[in-house]
């Protein structure tokens, strides 16, 4: 008896080394339908990076877009939207609708979130729960008086949903999810994202068992990789470590960040999106315990959701709380 448990015990550590060391992410070949659309787009005015520093002395970058001259209700107290990016990519992705909102009247902070862009060591964070830090670091260093907006877009959105049902949900009085990324298992999840990511499957399984062991010195391996064209990665984030790929969504179980998110929750998503079942959204978050009203912006895809000047002239509609939604 006791050897056969010593062979099993073996034959597993050797599983779970395998795994660890030959079981990361496989190469992807690069997706047109996320690529292709950022080369017309006019980056020339960008604005230029600003910083602040996170609790542990790290410097973030994030961008400042100031309402536009002229703009909002007049004696209504500014409204500053912070935008999250998608997976793989930076603050600069999301410059046409930050545009957009300052031209609707909005004050717009879009961050790099760190292991992305500017901020930090790409693909990597120090922990679980950093990217939370971050965000409520960035509104202590750049304090604004109004209310404020949480929109995330696709990895982001997910990101947005896991801190609206935190219980530091209080900091944002309204949260938008654009496209977002809820689970692998979520009826809204189609295969590899569309085309989008490879997961290396047994890494992530055999990271999973360790760190419920309280193991987490191998967190650090990546078990994502994104489908980049050769051109795009040396702006962008190719691979995600373990820590920066289960910070960076909901939490493992999202059916009770749905539940707990508090105040005003909305989503928004393209009608045609490619990575994600668009049109289950709806039934999901009513399933979850909190109906969340859906805008589905006909004839756009995931990217054009945050490109095509109707869609993201839609998404700009429901940047701040509605008392009447719109459908």
């Amino acid at each position: 008896m006791l050897v056969t448990i010593t062979l099993a015990l073996t034959a597993a550590l050797i599983a779970l080394a395998c795994a660890l060391a030959f079981g990361g992410p496989r190469d992807i070949a690069p997706l047109a339908s996320i690529n292709d659309p950022f080369s017309g787009v006019d980056f020339s005015d960008v604005p230029r990076v600003q910083r602040y520093t996170a609790r542990d002395g790290t410097s973030l970058a994030w961008l400042h877009y100031p309402r536009a001259p002229g703009t909002g209700a007049s004696g209504a107290p500014l409204r500053r939207v912070v935008l999250v990016h998608g997976s793989s990519s930076r603050a600069r992705s999301l410059h046409v609708l930050a545009r957009a909102l300052a031209a609707q009247g909005h004050a717009v902070a879009a961050l790099d979130m760190r292991g992305h862009g500017d901020s930090g060591t790409r693909g990597q964070l120090a922990y679980i729960g950093q990217l939370e830090d971050d965000v409520e670091d960035f509104l202590n260093a750049v304090p604004h008086a109004g209310p404020q907006t949480l929109m995330g877009f696709s990895a982001g959105g997910g990101f947005t949903l896991r801190f609206a049902g935190s219980n530091r949900q209080a900091r944002f009085d309204h949260y938008v999810l654009l496209s977002p990324f809820l689970h692998q298992d979520a009826p809204t999840a189609r295969p590899d994202a569309g085309g989008w990511a490879s997961v290396g499957i047994p890494r992530l399984v055999a990271l999973t068992l360790l760190n419920r062991a309280g193991i987490s010195q191998w967190n650090h391996l990546p078990v994502l990789r994104f489908a980049l064209d050769p051109a795009a990665r040396a702006g962008l984030t190719p691979s995600y470590s373990y820590t920066l790929a289960m910070n960076f969504r909901p939490h493992e179980d999202y059916a009770a960040d749905i539940r707990n998110a508090r105040g005003s929750l909305r989503i928004v998503a393209g009608q045609d999106d490619e990575l994600f079942h668009a049109d289950r959204y709806a039934a999901l978050f009513a399933d979850a315990g909190n109906p969340a009203p859906v805008t589905l912006v006909p004839g756009a895809d995931h990217m054009g959701l945050t490109l095509s000047a109707p869609a993201v002239a839609a998404v700009a509609q429901h940047a701040a709380p509605l008392e009447s939604p719109q459908p």
